[in-house]
């Protein structure tokens, strides 16, 4: 099964540095003439005009990424490394980033994820996540407030009463729901957590594990 070939991955691979041989996307591996399969290639998604995700949906490189966004890993990693990520690959139609909510760090984890999500209903999600990782913040300290959720969607112009029925929606409910329950499937219980085509990041690694992960997967899909 799908689940069961995942986390065996994941364990095996355990955190990788960015010297490591990715597994491979699908097809050979280079110079090796040996069939790879990739076992994470049925959790992409590729949904046009999905909001949390960024990049052409028919990229050749797909990165799922799971994220709190009370975790200061996470916010590393969006403001270090995304930007770079998406001016060398994503702009350029070689990779997508598909965004997974995992917030596991508490209550302000939950309602910040559900709030981004009703910014994405509005079309901001991506301006909001900057918005929400922006200042560093203590965990559950009542920084993610209600106040200061709405707070960032006013600065958006976000429509307000919008923005709050969509986050207490239960297809909100549910589409976080389901990216933490897929993320806990593969045994990922920390952020962030990235699958890079066929090579899973784990932690907030440096531009350079990307680029790694990133050009060899390229380099299989040709």
């Amino acid at each position: 099964m799908l689940v069961i070939a995942v986390v065996a991955v994941l364990i095996v691979l355990g955190r990788p540095s960015s010297d490591a041989t990715p597994a491979a996307s699908g097809g050979q591996a280079a110079g090796s003439g040996e069939e790879r399969v990739n076992p994470f290639a049925g959790l992409v998604r590729r949904t046009p005009g999905d909001p949390v995700a960024l990049g052409d949906p028919d990229a050749p490189v797909v990165i799922l990424e799971y994220s709190d966004f009370q975790c200061p890993f996470c916010r590393r990693h969006a403001r270090q490394v995304e930007p770079r990520l998406i001016r060398e690959y994503v702009d350029r139609g070689l990779v997508r980033i598909e965004w997974r909510d995992l917030p596991y760090l508490g209550p302000e984890s939950r309602h910040a994820a559900a709030a981004a999500r009703a910014a994405g209903a509005q079309g901001k999600f991506w301006q909001y996540h900057d918005a929400l990782y922006a200042e560093e913040r203590r965990v559950n300290s009542g920084a993610l407030d209600d106040e200061a959720l709405r707070a960032a969607a006013r600065e958006l112009g976000l429509d307000l009463a919008r923005f709050d029925a969509d986050r207490a929606s239960a297809v909100t409910a549910a589409a976080i729901d389901r990216d933490a329950q897929e993320a806990t499937s593969m045994g990922i219980t920390g952020t962030p957590a990235f699958i890079v085509g066929g090579t899973p990041i784990i932690g907030a690694q440096p531009f350079e594990a990307f680029k790694h992960a990133i050009d060899r997967e390229l380099e299989l899909a040709r």
